[in-house]
């Protein structure tokens, strides 16, 4: 079988781009032509309302699974034809990360590496530069199952990032995670960035989307608005004002709309 031929296509200088790309299941319709720009080096965050889509398009990204319609590209590279490559690029981490509980975290990021096939002086240095840089190196002994909610937080993150990945895809990563590990967990994402990384977040918090480079809101499936938190929030005095009327008015066209068929 001939491997398809995975040469990078025109991206219109943005890192990563998504052209009207849709997804069903079923009678649902979870991503109604969505189409975006992340730029690279950036922080690109989605908020909006639960079963808005949201983890769904950002498992699209990932290369998980394939949309029905539309095109995803990474770097010039389609998501779908070029997957191997794609997945290379990207670290991604869902809503509920596969740690090993009764594995410690040294073990779980040992696991990781087996994963990817990361070993001799390269993996003793990436362990310790991972752990060290989510500050888990003084309890690489402790069971995973016995860490607090942020720091198994940090140890998923450390794991995905064990390849080295340009790309990072994190799906409400600090979900129910009290303030303080948020804000650690924050000041790690920020480090990433100036490293040179693109990641791309959604989260339930909004004080977390005014830290992005640039936000989009989703409602039941649809791309609402986005730009920079700035842009985003406009003419409100908060960006949670912003994306209430967005909502609302959304609803408004949909209710209208129905009473029209």
């Amino acid at each position: 079988m001939r491997m398809p031929d995975c040469q990078p296509l025109n991206s219109a200088n943005r890192f990563i781009r998504t052209d009207n790309i849709s997804m069903h299941f079923g009678e649902v319709t979870a991503v109604d032509r969505v189409s975006l720009a992340v730029p690279e080096n950036t922080i690109f965050g989605f908020v909006g309302s639960d079963g808005a889509g949201k983890s769904t398009l950002l498992r699209m990204i990932a290369s998980m699974i394939k949309p029905v319609s539309g095109k995803i590209l990474i770097d010039g590279l389609d998501v779908v034809t070029c997957r191997p490559q794609v997945k290379m690029m990207i670290g991604y981490m869902p809503q509920r990360f596969g740690l090993y509980q009764d594995l410690t975290v040294g073990e779980n990021i040992d696991f990781f590496m087996n994963i990817f096939g990361i070993f001799g002086a390269e993996r003793k240095k990436r362990k310790v530069r991972f752990l060290q840089f989510s500050n888990l190196l003084p309890f690489v002994d402790r069971l995973a199952g016995n860490l607090s909610g942020g720091m198994k937080q940090k140890l998923g993150l450390a794991c995905v990032l064990v390849h080295q990945p340009r790309i990072l895809i994190l799906d409400e990563p600090t979900n129910g995670v009290d303030p303080v590990s948020r804000r650690e967990f924050w000041d790690i994402l920020f480090q990433m960035k100036a490293r040179g990384m693109t990641i791309i977040i959604s989260t339930a918090y909004l004080d977390e989307g005014e830290k992005c480079d640039h936000l989009a809101l989703m409602h039941k499936s649809r791309l609402l608005d986005s730009g920079t938190p700035e842009e985003v929030q406009s003419h409100f005095p908060n960006l949670e004002e912003a994306l209430i009327h967005r909502i609302q008015e959304e609803d408004k066209e949909l209710i209208h709309d129905n009473f029209k068929t």
